[in-house]
């Protein structure tokens, strides 16, 4: 899966991340064969740079920087998007666009049968749009990937038009994977398209929660439709390679740096409630274990000269995080069980919402490889501060959601907007304009550039006017 990549002028980027070349460079007697297998493991891949981002555990505060400390103090706030339409979102439409062409669509069958290539495209663009959406709120969407229909600056779309499609696009896209093969090049399911609909659904489930706060109709119809219709129960994990092609990226990041600890406040936590996913999470520091005494110690979050040394702070886990193959989760079982004990909270579901929780927690443990007995457990759960409480669900569910999503950056961040829970650090001299914890990203400079008047027009119409990290996102309530 040796992916090349190919260097363009930023003046075509615009018009790639709308669509397609059409006829460009291309004779006509001898047309260029595309695999649309190699397509879909070239988007699946991009998932890996999302569950593996450095800057989304950053955000989450499941680590600290340990020696150059702006990435904790927010200084990358601002960040382009256009990689993501450029590369798995418009590999994932030139895959929907192959199978669907009554000239090509016949040519592609041998990644697996027409619906179900459309299917797994979809359900990938639904994964990637939301991923975007949480991140900086109004995106293009609609017009979108069209350049072959002269669209080259697209406008954008609010959260809730976004939400609301992706919806639709997830269920229909379940409902139409038929009986024929299963496609080729997925290395998430193997080609199992079962479990393409129970993912699907999944990722339904968990964006109903997301918006329950501002839309809570909606959320619970789309909850107990996509619940109805199943949900995995097993965890999707991304399958890092034990080699350098598809290696982890904090493996990556550890090969000749030690940047990255696990932050102090997370280890406190976890600390006071002998919680023995600790040891799962961080290594004890190096000179800890040269004295013979090995002990986890957390870094301080986003200090502005930090004195401490790397070999006084842990590191993620060689064996569980940041190892070569170390697979690193998209969405898992406790996720599901997380969702399942607020809906109970809330009075969606009548199943008991206290089970639901035990049952996230227990599912984490088992995620992380914790052996335990049954007495360990309940001794935990029965910790004040863990024991449900329906009067408090929110924090609850917010504090061991942070632990649970541990780097599984970006959703956690989006969780705590949320939720407004677990209690964060905020930075000594934080170096974003809010100067508070980020609510979103904000936009990056190519697409004010290429894209100016429908950005401006999206500043004004969905952020105030002011194109900051401090504005909310549509689901974020106060």
């Amino acid at each position: 899966m040796n992916i090349k990549k190919i260097f363009i002028p930023v003046i075509m980027l615009l018009i790639i991340s709308c669509g397609k070349f059409d006829d460009l460079n291309v004779d006509p007697n001898n047309p260029v064969k595309v695999e649309t297998g190699t397509l879909i493991t070239s988007s699946q891949r991009s998932i890996g740079n999302a569950v593996g981002s450095t800057l989304g555990a950053l955000y989450a505060q499941h680590i600290s920087d340990i020696t150059y400390t702006e990435g904790g103090r927010y200084q990358s706030i601002q960040d382009n998007f256009d990689a993501w339409y450029t590369g798995p979102l418009q590999n994932l439409q030139t895959v929907i666009d192959l199978n669907t062409d009554p000239d090509t669509k016949g040519d592609v069958l041998g990644s697996g049968s027409n619906a179900n290539q459309i299917a797994v495209a979809r359900i990938l663009k639904a994964y990637f749009f939301q991923f975007l959406t949480d991140r900086w709120g109004a995106i293009p969407y609609s017009e979108a990937l069209k350049a072959g229909e002269g669209i080259f600056t697209p406008k954008y779309d609010s959260q809730e038009s976004i939400y609301n499609d992706l919806f639709n696009e997830l269920k229909e896209a379940a409902a139409q994977i038929d009986g024929g093969a299963g496609v080729k090049g997925d290395i998430i399911f193997g080609g199992d398209m079962e479990s393409w609909k129970l993912f699907a659904n999944t990722l339904r489930m968990n964006m109903a929660i997301r918006i329950s706060d501002v839309s809570e109709q909606k959320a619970r119809a789309e909850f107990l439709d996509a619940m109805a219709d199943g949900f995995i129960t097993a965890d999707v994990l991304y399958p890092y390679l034990g080699e350098a092609n598809n290696e982890n990226p904090w493996f990556t990041s550890f090969r000749t740096r030690t940047d990255f600890a696990i932050s102090e406040n997370l280890e406190n936590y976890m600390s006071g409630l002998n919680d023995p996913r600790l040891p799962q999470f961080a290594d004890p520091t190096l000179n800890s274990v040269a004295a013979g005494n090995p002990i986890i110690v957390g870094m301080p979050y986003g200090r502005q000269n930090p004195t401490n040394s790397p070999p006084d702070v842990s590191y993620p886990s060689s064996t569980n995080v940041k190892c070569q193959d170390c697979p690193l989760a998209i969405i898992t079982v406790a996720q599901v069980h997380f969702a399942l004990a607020e809906a109970a909270a809330r009075g969606w579901i009548a199943s008991s919402a206290e089970e639901h929780y035990k049952d996230a927690i227990q599912a984490s443990w088992d995620q992380w490889g914790v052996t335990y007995t049954q007495a360990e457990f309940d001794a935990y759960y029965n910790q004040a501060g863990v024991t449900w409480n329906q009067a408090n669900w929110r924090m609850l569910i917010g504090n061991q959601k942070w632990i649970a999503l541990y780097m599984q950056g970006y959703e956690m961040w989006a969780e705590w907007r949320r939720l407004d829970n677990p209690v964060l650090v905020l930075p000594e001299e934080p170096l974003n304009p809010s100067a508070g914890i980020p609510l979103r990203n904000i936009y990056g400079t190519l697409e004010q550039n290429l894209n100016g008047t429908n950005y401006a027009a999206a500043v004004a119409q969905f952020l105030g006017g002011n194109d900051t990290d401090g504005v909310r996102l549509w689901w974020d309530v106060q």
